[in-house]
């Protein structure tokens, strides 16, 4: 029985603020119910559900893991909202769009961080390395650094390209035990003298029932799609079994990034 129990808030969105043309997911500034501003992510986009089940496991894994992390919320989006939208590209997004989507807090007058300007302690660098490696991010480089500075602290955004393995899920028992090639790319990476120590106090934190409860929260209509598994259930399960598993095998990531930074510097 899992006795650790985590929740996301339900908003309803009420208005279409703005796109964010970053990428091909086509994210947007958005007004919900609660009064707040979000940035929202569409299960209609191109990479569909698995990009917001990737957001939700990789936030809340990070949130538990004691990073700064914007609030996540389940955003239902109503069929008659994007009638009126007068962008055709928009409003095919908004109708496939119809139902739970995933939104997260938007941090208003936010910064994107540059590590030109703002240097970071080796050991917080060594924590998102560390999580970005067991997650399987590969989008925290120096083109696309997804980190915010506001009020004078680092945030983590945008994990919807970690967990890339679920686009196909091909060997994906075997992908769990495998380094994380990506991480010579990984913007703080110079400054991760400290990997073993995060090591240690991460393992020390997550374990199988806090996965478990991250896992849970995926609602079942992302899991539709997918046909690989008899069960909704069982495709939740494959999720858990490969965050534990590679947790358990960290130290196949952990070499991977150290030998990566000492080709570096």
């Amino acid at each position: 029985m899992n006795n650790f129990e985590l929740s996301l808030r339900t908003v309803n969105v009420t208005r279409y603020v703005t796109p964010l043309r970053e990428g091909g997911s086509m994210p947007a500034i958005a007004e919900a119910d609660d009064g707040f501003l979000y940035v929202l992510k569409f299960r209609g986009a191109g990479q569909g559900p698995r990009a917001l089940i990737a957001e939700l496991i990789g936030g809340e894994i990070a949130r538990i893991l004691g990073f700064k992390v914007p609030e996540l919320v389940f955003a239902h989006l109503d069929e008659a909202f994007g009638r009126t939208e007068p962008d055709e590209e928009i409003q095919d997004l908004l109708k496939a769009s119809v139902g739970l989507n995933l939104a997260l807090h938007y941090l208003s007058g936010a910064i994107t961080f540059d590590p030109t300007v703002t240097v970071v302690a080796s050991k917080l660098a060594s924590q998102i390395v560390w999580l970005d490696c067991f997650l399987t991010n590969m989008d925290r480089t120096c083109r696309n650094t997804n980190m915010l500075l506001w009020h004078k602290e680092l945030w983590l955004i945008d994990h919807g390209a970690a967990l890339y393995f679920h686009h196909s899920w091909q060997n994906w028992k075997v992908q769990a035990e495998k380094p994380f090639v990506l991480v010579k790319d990984h913007v703080l990476l110079p400054w991760a003298s400290e990997l073993e120590l995060v090591d240690r106090e991460f393992k020390a934190i997550l374990n199988t029932e806090n996965i478990r409860a991250v896992v849970d929260l995926i609602p079942d209509v992302w899991l539709e799609e997918e046909t690989n598994f008899e069960s909704k259930e069982e495709h939740r399960d494959a999720y858990a079994y490969f965050l534990e598993t590679r947790l358990a095998h960290s130290d196949i990531f952990l070499k991977e990034a150290q030998h990566a930074r000492e080709i570096l510097i």
